[in-house]
């Protein structure tokens, strides 16, 4: 599955949200106050996650109507395999240290950290 630039990730996380095909029109009322895009720009988007597979395009009367084709969950799986094997070389001894390098962790992301570990060693029986 090829990586998505920015833009186009952008215009896929609101469709992915909003969880049923939608317009133009609905992406452009949910991009942020700060990042609004002409109707043109989001056709051009639109038109390239349909061009590599992302969406399907129908017509509702004279309305264009694009759906997910791509789950969500299947694409941030990839994309989180990805970032894992580019950026941190597989190792979750370098991702960590990344991670806790900063004062960006805070008391309730290690308790949910450490709630995901626990869970994981349940299912697996460890």
């Amino acid at each position: 599955m090829r990586r998505l630039p920015d833009s186009e990730l952008e215009m896929m996380m609101i469709i992915w949200d909003v969880g049923r095909p939608v317009t133009r029109a609905e992406i452009e009322m949910q991009l942020p106050k700060e990042r609004q895009l002409s109707a043109t720009t989001i056709l051009s988007f639109l038109s390239r996650l349909q061009e590599k597979g992302f969406v399907d395009v129908y017509r509702e009367g004279k309305t264009n109507v694009y759906k997910a084709v791509v789950p969500k969950e299947e694409y941030l799986q990839e994309e989180s395999r990805s970032i894992w094997k580019r950026l941190y070389q597989n190792s979750i001894g370098n991702f960590m240290t990344a991670l806790g390098s900063g004062e960006e962790l805070s008391e309730e992301d290690l308790d949910e950290l450490q709630e995901f570990l626990d869970r994981e060693r349940r299912e697996r029986g460890i």
